[in-house]
């Protein structure tokens, strides 16, 4: 946590990329070098290190900033860069944290995955059930159930590697992921318009790309929002 003798005064990136992080768990801004910020009234709680290569801040006191030269204020940042102690501050990247929130990220996405399978193809037998014959005019072949599943599990894994490579890169992860999974699922809306299948196949195929989507988009959206473990 940012001390409190810091609270009033303002920080400047001067080596590597740090992230303002805030009390209401909202990511905020990735700053780079020589970037400014101020400590005060911004909800600023801790700056982690999102990149690989090591980070440097120097914070000020309010009280001198506007001197020639600046006191900084004594502190001292972990690796993870949220206490401060010393006088500078150099950290690397808190890469056991980060690897930590990328698996766990990768399990729930992994678990979503597999409930997405069992709920595509459950609902491929259903519509097969009520007369959907899944039967494509291009060569007149019909779409298996496994065909369902197998297709579900490659998009959701897809869906995971868009996750974790935003949650390591991106400073709002959760609303990119969400803009660019429900774009990629409008998109995958269009093929079973164009194959030329009949009424009921056509819509039952539009169903089946809503689903998957309906649990992996919140699921793996709530995932990323998550900033503790």
């Amino acid at each position: 946590m940012v001390a409190a003798q810091c609270c009033d005064a303002f920080g400047v990136v001067t080596r590597g990329r740090v992230r303002l992080e805030l009390r209401d768990s909202e990511p905020g801004p990735v700053l780079g070098r020589d970037a400014a910020f101020w400590l005060r009234g911004t909800g600023v709680r801790a700056l982690p290190n999102p990149g690989r290569r090591r980070a440097r801040v120097r914070i000020v006191a309010a009280s001198h900033a506007s001197q020639h030269t600046p006191t900084p204020v004594t502190e001292y940042w972990r690796n993870d860069m949220t206490s401060m102690n010393d006088t500078g501050g150099i950290a690397g990247p808190a890469s056991g944290q980060t690897s930590h929130r990328l698996r766990r990220l990768a399990g729930t996405g992994f678990l979503a995955t597999l409930a997405a399978m069992v709920a595509t193809t459950l609902a491929a037998a259903l519509a097969q059930a009520v007369g959907v014959d899944f039967e494509v005019p291009d060569g007149g072949e019909t779409i298996p159930l496994s065909g369902f599943a197998v297709v579900t599990g490659f998009f959701s894994v897809m869906g995971i590697v868009i996750a974790v490579a935003l949650r390591r890169w991106s400073a709002r992860p959760a609303e990119r992921f969400v803009w660019t999974a429900v774009s990629l699922t409008a998109i995958s809306l269009v093929p079973p318009l164009l194959a030329g299948a009949d009424t009921a196949t056509t819509t039952a195929l539009l169903g089946l790309h809503l689903v998957p989507a309906t649990v992996m988009i919140p699921t793996l959206a709530r995932s990323l929002r998550t900033r503790t473990d």
